[in-house]
């Protein structure tokens, strides 16, 4: 029988480079989306926490049996409940394992002592608030610098006898690992022949993601079928199912990890959190669904925190300008346990990019990290695993050399640049570049706001008695972890999977390894997919966050989703169009070498006139089929990237600086991204304008800082500052494009360079404005208060 062909003409193509609107959107602006608190399960209970009001203490005693009187309250936990399932500790992605709940002492303020289940609410936290805990407090170290003093008190008692680690040798009770790149012998030689020398010390401050959704967990055990549900605010649901298998020894499939609309990740929601663990250990313990959700302070005091790396630097250069090498040493303070999400073969991440955009021959690099009593810290937030330090690292120190040499800090960057035909660059420090043109980009920078009218003007301001700054980064990333040759996290190699399927009237499902958390991968994976095949792109739905439904994949953090998913969901598009191209060569009666792929249609060869789209190819494929080819039109891709990316940009920053208030107000902030491939304008600006308004939070406004006991000094967004619209900076954007050249499609990914690039901006900045009256260097944040002493300090007239 005859079938008939619909009219399947394509009508919404729009691929890569389109500014179309974010498909998801349409739920999220009017209050739709379905995040981990909307969902409500029959018989749930509630968990909350009790946790410690010292920074390190000994637990003589816990008492819970005021809190089981409360109506409502239905048990509650410790670790010695704990320990009897063999989940009082759990492996931490670094190597390192981690207390669920304290067990016999405290390691940091507001560490989880118990759990307390019960039917609403707010019967757990009156439940959670009756728990009486007698601690016998003990001496406190913060100071990562004290740490592995003689005296200095023992932490982690568990380990005080492990001289080996994870990650080599420990020197120290209290020492992590220790962990070097490059030559140090040839480092020093050279440094020991430059013309100049410049040292360095800065530090990043800690910080913390501060979401919009804190995290959260519904545990549901279904005793009946043995089938473990978990919803959970996490950016890598699979990774977290093999995590729970094999910790809890229920087989993977028989869990399923559903990640629902998530409100902001930055890194925050990749760890494994004790709030998760316990809220699955009360539903399989009680018999029933168990949700947490933390609160606001639950969130900025004890999950992943960020950066806390103290640096020192030396760079070396001829009287010209000429760098010729770079040593660097690092103290990272990881808190209480090594809980960063890190390749396991970098325990310092990719800090080893410290070089950035430049052509350093020589270099040498060594990180060591310490226990300290805080919060377990290192994750990487809005970066791709210590690249926002490395890069405020050597953005700073070549404003530092600039000023040593009394250089324009633009032209002993131009000087030093890794030159177009240097790529693939092989770095001092291990990686190998693919592509970029940082001239171009600094180039277009420039020009954009006008670089050299407002150096004389900055001349004249300064004449005047007035402060006016000019600060430039530009500098280098490394994205798309990654490559399974050099990437895992605890064994697992870091690819990513894609989906697609077909439907005969041309409509498509598409499901993906990743699990967005506002970064538009709706709207991308589309772009991909019409570009690919000529689909509609209103017509094709992506699917992400279920593990019973996607292809396994490593998750969406470090910018790696573009880079990784992005790359599969292109070549299982390929692989679909090479099936399409033998059913459209049946359908126009030709040959399969006859037929082309133009313009979105396969034609044939010089003549097209004759063609079909993949609308109608779709079509055939479930009706219409040559001899002997399978039906359907669908295919899985696991693609496992040969090298990562290396984004990369160009920031310039005015500042005005008020004299008697010591306010520094941001002019004009001017960013050139190069992201390569752009797939779609409007969600590349979109991130861009985030990125730059998270670095200058941490530029001006955020630390999470602690006095000598340990107490938490930024608990709640009073303390811990968020800009909101009457600070940020009016933002302009731009880019330049250099595609990867080992990409499927070119791209690099963006999402995280706008917070590594712009910190240092910020700062140079700054400094720039008060260098004449004797200041080389400020740590963030610059606060208003900052600025006033230095100011006062250097007898600068108020008025």
């Amino acid at each position: 029988m005859a079938v008939q062909t619909p009219n399947l003409e394509p009508k919404g193509i729009q691929g890569l480079g389109k500014a179309i609107k974010r498909k998801e959107d349409a739920r999220f602006i009017v209050g739709k989306g379905n995040y981990l608190d909307d969902i409500n399960l029959p018989g749930m209970l509630y968990m909350a926490l009790v946790h410690s009001p010292y920074a390190h203490a000994k637990i003589l005693n816990i008492d819970t049996s005021e809190a089981l009187k409360i109506p409502g309250v239905k048990a509650v936990i410790t670790a010695k409940d704990l320990a009897a399932a063999g989940l009082s500790w759990i492996p931490t992605l670094a190597g390192d394992k981690q207390m669920v709940l304290a067990d016999g002492k405290v390691l940091y303020q507001h560490q989880e002592v118990a759990a307390v289940y019960a039917e609403t609410r707010q019967a757990a936290a009156d439940g959670a608030a009756a728990v009486q805990v007698e601690y016998e407090p003990l001496p406190v170290v913060v100071d990562p610098y004290k740490a592995t003093a003689p005296d200095a008190p023992v932490l982690r008692e568990d380990i005080k006898d492990q001289m080996s680690g994870a990650h080599g040798p420990r020197r120290h009770p209290n020492h992590i690992w220790t962990w070097e790149v490059g030559s140090k012998d040839e480092t020093e030689k050279a440094l020991a022949q430059s013309e100049v020398r410049i040292k360095q010390h800065m530090v990043y401050p800690r910080s913390h993601p501060a979401p919009l959704e804190p995290c959260g967990c519904i545990g549901d055990m279904n005793k009946a079928t043995g089938r473990l549900t978990v919803y959970m605010t996490t950016q890598a649901p699979h990774a977290i199912r093999t995590v729970l298998s094999l910790v809890t020894k229920i087989p993977e499939n028989n869990i399923r990890v559903i990640s629902p609309d998530i409100g902001g990740g930055f890194g925050n929601k990749v760890p494994v959190y004790p709030g998760y663990v316990c809220a699955i250990v009360g539903s399989i313990v009680l018999g029933a669904p168990v949700k947490w959700v933390e609160t606001r302070t639950e969130n900025l005091t004890t999950t992943g925190f960020a950066r806390d790396f103290h640096m020192d630097i030396e760079i070396g250069a001829t009287k010209d300008g000429k760098v010729t090498a770079m040593k660097v040493y690092t103290l990272a303070d990881h808190g209480a346990f090594d809980a960063a999400a890190d390749p396991s073969k970098y325990p310092a991440g990719l800090f080893s990019i410290c070089t950035g955009s430049y052509d350093f021959q020589k270099a040498y690099a060594q990180v060591e990290a310490v226990y300290t009593n805080k919060a377990p810290g290192g994750v990487a937030y809005r970066c791709s695993f210590r690249v926002t330090e490395a890069s405020y690292l050597i953005e700073r120190s070549m404003d530092v050399l600039a000023h040593e040499l009394k250089m324009d800090p633009a032209e002993l960057r131009l000087k030093n640049f890794i030159q177009p035909h240097q790529f693939p660059y092989p770095s001092a420090l291990g990686w190998t570049y693919d592509s970029g043109d940082y001239e171009k980009t600094l180039k277009v920078a420039l020009e954009r706001i006008g670089y050299h009218e407002l150096r004389k003007e900055q001349a004249e301001k300064r004449a005047r008695g007035e402060l006016m700054g000019i600060g430039i980064s530009t500098f280098t990333e490394i994205v798309g972890a990654g490559p399974s040759k050099d990437f895992d996290i605890l064994g697992i190699k870091m690819f990513d999977g894609a989906e697609i399927r077909v439907h005969p009237t041309g409509s498509a499902i598409v499901r993906a390894g990743t699990r967005h958390q506002g970064q538009g991968h709706e709207t991308t994976w589309a772009q991909i997919v019409s570009e690919e095949l000529g689909l509609d792109v209103d017509k094709i739905i992506v699917e992400e966050g279920d593990t019973d439904t996607a292809p396994y994949g490593l998750g969406t953090y470090a910018s790696r989703s573009t880079p990784t998913a992005g790359g599969a969901m292109a070549l299982a598009a390929r692989r679909i169009r090479e099936k399409a191209k033998k059913i459209a060569a049946h359908l126009l009666e030709v040959g399969e070498n006859d037929v082309e792929w133009v313009d979105k249609k396969f034609q044939v060869k010089g003549v097209p006139s004759k063609s079909v789209t993949m609308n109608e190819v779709a079509f055939a494929a479930y009706t219409n089929l040559p001899p002997g080819l399978e039906p359907g039109l669908e295919t899985t891709y696991y693609y496992d990237p040969p090298n990562l990316t290396f984004p990369h940009g160009a920031y310039v920053c005015v500042v005005d600086i008020d004299k008697g208030t010591g306010e520094v107000k941001v002019r004009r902030f001017v960013a050139i991204d190069d992201c390569g491939t752009i797939i779609n304008p409007m969600i590349v600006e979109g991130q861009v304008h985030g990125g730059l308004t998270e670095g200058f939070a941490m530029a001006f406004m955020q630390e999470i800082a602690f006095d000598e006991q340990g107490n938490h000094l930024a608990s709640n967004f009073t303390d811990y500052l968020l800009p909101t619209a009457l600070e940020t900076p009016k933002w302009e954007t731009g880019h330049t494009v250099t595609p990867s050249p080992h990409h499927p499609i070119g791209a690099k990914g963006v999402g995280e360079s706008p917070t590594v690039g712009s910190p240092a901006a910020f700062v140079n900045a700054v400094v720039d404005a008060l260098a004449h009256l004797g200041v080389r260097h400020i740590d963030m944040p610059i606060t208003r208060e900052k600025v006033w002493k230095i100011l006062r300090q250097a007898g600068v007239d108020a008025f």
